[in-house]
């Protein structure tokens, strides 16, 4: 079996990431579409550095795979990482792959069982993430489930000629509404 379905949702579930995806993950992480919205279209990636990245970081953080439940098909991915179990916090973070993935509402579902997850199970109270300005896709997506602005840094990124601001949104445990219950 590819995938586990460690958190399931209506149209996907997240699965512990498996390796043999290094390729497909590889075609993202060089595709500026993708890249430029996680701050990372600076870097070349290679196939032996992203297999690095996924054996290094799926071994301290919560790496997920996104895969639709019609078809087992990946489509993205996620984390639950920066876990301060003391202080009850982390960031999360996700990113669908292909173009036609988004707007689907893929990320919202993601999201939702991200949260549950780091409610239900993790016992963490705050949980946070991090956008840049001009997707405001992900900003609709980010507060459709909740989260807020907490502050931003000030034309910090750069990116295909011009600065963008880094908006860092949050949510408590007590803000948050499980639509499965």
């Amino acid at each position: 079996m590819r995938y586990f379905k460690k958190l399931v949702g209506e149209r996907i579930y997240l699965s512990p990431m498996n390796l043999e995806d290094v390729e497909l993950y590889t075609k993202w992480m060089n595709d500026f579409e993708v890249t430029n919205g996680i701050g990372a279209s600076a870097r070349m990636i290679s196939i032996s550095s992203e297999r690095n990245w996924i054996q290094q970081n799926t071994q301290d953080q919560y790496q997920f795979s996104i895969v639709r439940l019609e078809d087992d098909k990946l489509i993205g991915s996620c984390c639950i990482g920066q876990i301060d179990q003391i202080h009850q916090r982390a960031v999360v973070g996700l990113m669908i792959g292909d173009e036609k993935n988004r707007g689907q509402s893929y990320g919202t579902e993601t999201l939702g069982l991200l949260l549950k997850y780091s409610f239900d199970y993790l016992n963490l109270h705050n949980v946070m993430l991090g956008v840049f300005s001009f997707n405001q896709r992900a900003i609709a997506c980010y507060q459709k489930v909740g989260f807020r602005e907490v502050g931003r840094r000030r034309e910090c990124y750069y990116v295909e000629g011009r600065f963008y601001d880094e908006i860092y949104m949050d949510i408590l445990k007590s803000e948050w509404k499980d639509s499965t219950k």
